[in-house]
């Protein structure tokens, strides 16, 4: 391969990330609400860029579970059911009780202080009003995934990274404004994973992976009955289609 035909490619890969990041943070932080319609020639003059790349954003999103499309219907920001919901937090809590055990037994010293150092500026966060729920949220993906980081098992972290359990814990909460959450919360799950005592810090994280669930089920629920008449639409559009199938 030449070198022009190289530099074009990493150009090309760079602009795909670039699209990726733009269009999942708008998604994170719900400027693209669920069921929005994605349209690639939009997108890709808003972000000023070719349609390619914007094309394979679309592809890894929709890999990733963010983003639903149906030929000859269209692409949208994805719709979760309550099934989707429920089994994100079920994986969610299989992966990171077993993260916080992990922790317990082997994260260093160094490490421990790190982590509650973290939680209490997270925390902080939480309880600032002011305070932007893009960086509260991506800061509350970090704590978690740094958790995973002290177990020292890579794979551990890859299976949540690749589960993407952190980031729809994210997506369902940015979708429905929540963020109330008991003062102290990540302290007090801090200092349960370093207490040294593995059965408290598999209770303390189990407690912190079920909470607010049924909350943001209800909150979903009333999103979606509100009338996103673009949900509606694409759901109409899909009828259609499979009516004359």
């Amino acid at each position: 391969m030449s070198a022009k035909k190289i530099k074009s490619t990493e150009l090309q890969g760079s602009l795909s990330e670039q699209a990726y990041e733009l269009i999942r943070a708008a998604i994170l932080k719900g400027d693209l609400a669920l069921g929005a319609p994605l349209s690639r020639r939009k997108l890709a003059e808003q972000l000023g860029m070719s349609f390619l790349p914007v094309s394979e954003a679309l592809q890894r999103l929709e890999s990733e579970g963010l983003v639903e499309s149906r030929p000859r219907v269209g692409t949208r920001v994805r719709v979760p059911t309550n099934q989707d919901i429920r089994g994100h937090y079920v994986i969610r809590e299989a992966l990171e009780t077993q993260s916080a055990r992990l922790y317990t037994e082997k994260a260093s010293p160094v490490e421990r202080r790190e982590l509650q150092e973290f939680a209490t500026r997270l925390d902080g966060m939480y309880a600032d009003p002011r305070k932007d729920l893009f960086e509260t949220f991506s800061a509350h993906e970090r704590l978690h995934r740094r958790i995973a980081e002290c177990t020292g098992y890579p794979m551990l972290v890859e299976a949540i990274e690749k589960s993407h359990v952190l980031i729809f814990n994210w997506h369902y909460n940015s979708a429905t404004h929540f963020r109330d959450v008991p003062p102290l919360w990540h302290q007090t799950l801090i200092e349960s994973l370093n207490s040294g005592d593995v059965a408290t810090a598999d209770t303390k994280m189990r407690e912190h992976c079920r909470y607010g669930m049924e909350e943001v089920l209800r909150r979903m629920e009333a999103t979606l009955n509100q009338g996103d008449a673009r949900a509606q639409s694409f759901a109409r559009a899909i009828t259609r289609q499979e009516n004359k199938s």
